[in-house]
């Protein structure tokens, strides 16, 4: 008995050292008006994502920036936040591949550089089959969690480390969602940490 609970808090520990490294202290910047009227469910495998708060950061050609950039290895799987219906799977020059879901009254999330790249390879020619989830199209409905789509460095990401640079809109205005995504990220984590002590719990028994 005494092991398991040393056991366990060794865990613990372990686990808020690691979430103090990974995501630097929230800052919440939006307004009241603009929190989000749903639960955000983090929108990346937790575990391989690293992410800042880079919103409103400068970018070329006179941008500034409008999301979070979720870093990961490509191929890393991307969730979707909330429930919503996919309105847009589709591709341009600067986001790349990427996928828009509408959450309802007014709020939508982005999900832009998705893959375009076959395994082992940053050829930008792979199949659609390995850029969104099977069976993903334009007018599916999603529930929050539901896997959608890979990490990738399409568009003009090319070259840079692979990311999902995701994006929380409200009435077609981008809001910095980086104080949601913490919030998310360490329930995320906490959900995986208390599956795990309960699979130590059920080996020491």
């Amino acid at each position: 008995m005494h092991s398991r609970v040393l056991t366990r808090s060794l865990i613990l520990v372990v686990a808020v050292v690691v979430v103090g490294v990974i995501v630097p202290a929230m800052s919440a910047t939006a307004q009241a008006k603009d929190v989000p009227p749903f639960e955000i469910f983090f929108p990346q495998e937790t575990a391989p994502t690293e992410f800042s708060d880079t919103f409103g950061n400068h970018r070329s050609g006179g941008r500034s920036h409008k999301g979070t950039d979720l870093l990961a290895p490509r191929m890393t799987e991307v969730y979707a936040i909330a429930d919503g219906v996919v309105t847009f799977i589709g591709i341009n020059n600067l986001s790349g591949r990427n996928v828009k879901l509408d959450h309802g009254d007014g709020w939508e999330s982005y999900y832009l550089h998705l893959n375009n790249d076959n395994p082992g390879t940053d050829d930008g020619s792979a199949s659609w089959d390995l850029t969104v989830a099977p069976g993903l199209e334009e007018g599916a409905g999603v529930v929050a969690g539901q896997f959608i789509a890979w990490v990738g460095d399409s568009g003009n990401a090319e070259g840079t480390t692979p990311h999902t640079h995701f994006e929380l809109r409200r009435n077609g205005g981008a809001l910095n969602a980086y104080s949601y995504l913490v919030d998310a990220y360490e329930r995320a984590v906490q959900v995986e940490l208390d599956s795990r002590l309960a699979e130590l719990d059920y080996e020491i028994e």
